[in-house]
């Protein structure tokens, strides 16, 4: 078994000399990638993601959890398409709220303009 290293302890001459030997033994189009990047900002010990199954929004739900809420709290569960609509947004909602902001604020804007009008949404 391999032991973990923990590159946070590391001096950072020894960071950059596993830095160098790493992008020195690279193929050509991997290096291409890096040298597009820059050599300075890439970060070959940057950790993983978390999977998206793991990920939680601002209340603590998972997307999952999110729709599957959804579906209990108000009965709305028209079909499939419906049902893969609410995960792909709640997948979005998870991974970055603020690429979901606009239309957040548009539907609330929209609820709003639809009862000016005695219209419901």
């Amino acid at each position: 078994m391999t032991k973990t290293v923990n590159y946070e302890e590391m001096p950072d001459h020894e960071i950059e000399a596993r830095k160098r030997h790493m992008y020195d033994k690279m193929s050509p189009r991997r290096r291409k990638f890096v040298d597009r990047v820059g050599y300075e900002n890439w970060d070959p010990f940057a950790a993983p993601f978390d999977p998206i199954d793991i990920r939680v929004e601002k209340t603590g739900l998972t997307q999952s959890q999110l729709t599957q809420l959804f579906i209990m709290q108000t009965g709305k569960h028209a079909n499939q398409e419906y049902i893969d609509q609410i995960n792909e947004f709640n997948v979005m909602l998870v991974m970055n709220f603020e690429k979901v902001r606009p239309i957040y604020d548009f539907c609330l804007w929209y609820e709003e303009h639809c009862k000016k009008h005695g219209v419901k949404p």
